[in-house]
């Protein structure tokens, strides 16, 4: 019976999908809709392969063969893996050329417009980098700690294959939706309406496994990482939401009209886009920082009071700091101001995971010299650390008149996601991989070695080079002569960052490059014969 349901189903969405591809009123729905038919008859011929033939005898569960039902579920882990380091390579890859087009206009090339000019490549990088890359970082983790954490196999079946099949799609229909110039033009939030939609339901399914395993765990303690992560997961839908909120123009159109507007609007989105940073690319990670530093380092938590402490602080304080990014706007100056107040108060419980994190290595600090993956996790932190200072020092108004439209924030924004978000998931992948594929070690730890420093020196050229240009840019706007008439046209200011473009740009071909030796380094892992056992059975270490 289910079978058959699902057949009808698959059946139902080919065929609405011909008609939307056949009836499109742009290229970008066309091509999603030829996308979703092929996907949605390919997925019912092997559905129809999968119903078994009457009187023959069923073959066993693979699984159930090999593993039993109370080892871990750890083949969409795994999967999570190679994801997070294929759309990594991609969104470094895409970075690099849009930061080498800035430097050099020459690169924005003709025969490829206007599918490959920097308008629409930019989005592309932003959300292969932060959705793609850090969300199948957070999605596979998060999947892997908490089974560990509460000894309990992933809640809901195959639900969890569903969130990483479906949180595919959605990377696919949104990329391919900037290129072919289908975009609500809002900052971390470009896809439309259609496929908001779809990733609002495969972020429910995320929660639910989440949630429900949870619920079924035999640990009677909630372990801190998974206050963040369910943290995270929970906002992040709310903030989604309400910030997507639109009217189709058509139902067989990508295009849509907002339900905010004016002001409103920009108060919505930067509601949604600072707490995008605070609880996708901060909470999240936090979450990975709780288990995969201590696990690491062979240490406990260095204080699990500064821990509660930190979390609430954090998740009270970073839904108010939105309206920073609105300062000398029409937004009334008593929101901005508060959203001000409170990023100044956010340093202090930024700094207390910072902390907690690298006190967690007391005891243990000579590992920073052998583990190269302790130093990728303590460089991370201490970015980290960085960042979190950084940003409520730009939010003060005298400050962020100077900073703000300039590359200053472009700097900011790196050294953070790059630093922190980076090098965590860097070290998180080569502590996963031996693990999942059931290796003693990684192929060459002299590779990531060497990763390491190619991706630091690359976030320090990359940094540096922007927080020079920005506040040079932002110097050369306010210099007025005698008579108070700018001096500097914006051509001038385009002329004086061009070697701080190439520096950028430098630093962007050595991440890219600390990126392809991690996919080597774990390509090569993967091939060597196995260890030890893949999976590892109940209760949790």
């Amino acid at each position: 019976m289910i079978d058959m349901v699902k057949l009808i189903l698959f059946a139902l969405i080919a065929f609405f999908a011909a008609l939307g591809a056949d009836w499109a009123r742009d290229p970008a729905y066309m091509v999603h809709a030829v996308l979703i038919m092929v996907l949605a008859a390919g997925a019912f011929i092997w559905q129809l392969r999968q119903i078994p033939v009457e009187d023959a005898p069923a073959a066993p569960s693979v699984s159930a063969q090999a593993y039993g039902m109370r080892d871990y579920m750890d083949g969409p882990v795994r999967y999570g893996v190679i994801a997070t380091a294929f759309w990594g390579v991609v969104g470094f890859l895409v970075g690099t050329f849009i930061a080498l087009q800035l430097a050099f206009p020459v690169l924005n090339i003709d025969w490829a417009q206007p599918y490959a000019n920097f308008g629409r490549l930019r989005p592309l990088h932003t959300s292969a980098v932060i959705f793609a890359f850090g969300g199948n970082a957070l999605i596979a983790s998060s999947f892997y700690i908490v089974q560990r954490t509460c000894a309990a196999r992933l809640w809901g079946g195959n639900t969890a294959w569903f969130v990483f099949w479906g949180y595919q799609l959605f990377i696919v229909l949104a990329a391919t939706g900037y290129l072919l110039g289908a975009t609500q033009s809002k900052e971390y939030a470009e896809p439309e309406w259609y496929i908001d939609i779809w990733l609002t339901i495969v972020w429910l399914a995320y929660l639910a496994v989440f949630f429900g395993t949870i619920m079924n765990r035999r640990e009677r303690h909630i372990y801190v990482a998974n206050w963040f992560f369910l943290a995270f997961i929970i906002t992040v839908a709310m903030l989604h939401v309400v910030n997507n909120l639109a009217i189709p123009v058509s139902i067989w159109g990508s295009k849509s009209v907002q339900v905010f507007a004016g002001v409103q609007d920009a108060m919505t989105q930067w509601w949604y886009g600072h707490n995008a940073v605070g609880f996708f690319l901060t909470a999240g990670f936090l979450g990975m920082m709780y288990y995969f530093v201590p696990k690491q380092a062979g240490r406990p938590v260095y204080s699990y009071k500064l821990s509660i402490i930190h979390f609430w602080a954090l998740i009270f304080l970073y839904i108010w700091a939105g309206p920073h990014h609105l300062h000398y706007t029409a937004l009334p100056d008593w929101a901005a101001t508060l959203g001000m107040v409170f990023s100044i108060i956010l340093w202090m419980p930024s700094w207390g995971g910072m902390i907690n994190g690298l006190m967690t290595l007391e005891g243990a600090w000579d590992k920073i010299r052998t583990d190269p993956i302790i130093r990728m996790f303590v460089a991370s932190l201490a970015f980290y650390g960085m960042s979190t200072f950084e940003g409520p020092m730009m939010s003060i108004r005298a400050v962020n008149s100077l900073s703000h439209y300039t590359d200053w924030t472009i700097g900011h924004v790196h050294s953070g996601a790059l630093g922190w978000n980076g090098l965590i998931t860097f070290g998180a992948l080569y502590f996963l991989t031996p693990r999942l594929w059931g290796r003693a070690q990684m192929h060459s730890l002299s590779a990531i070695n060497l990763h390491f420093w190619l991706a630091t020196v690359g976030i320090v050229l990359y940094a540096a080079s922007m927080w020079v240009s920005g506040i040079m840019e932002g110097l050369m706007w306010r210099e007025v002569d005698a008579n108070g008439f700018l001096v500097n046209s914006f051509a001038d200011t385009v002329e004086a960052k061009f070697l701080m473009y190439v520096v950028r740009g430098l630093g962007g071909v050595l991440y890219l490059a600390g990126g392809a030796v991690m996919v080597w380094n774990m390509w090569m892992t993967i091939r060597a014969p196995q260890a030890r056992p893949v999976t590892v059975a109940l209760p949790a270490e």
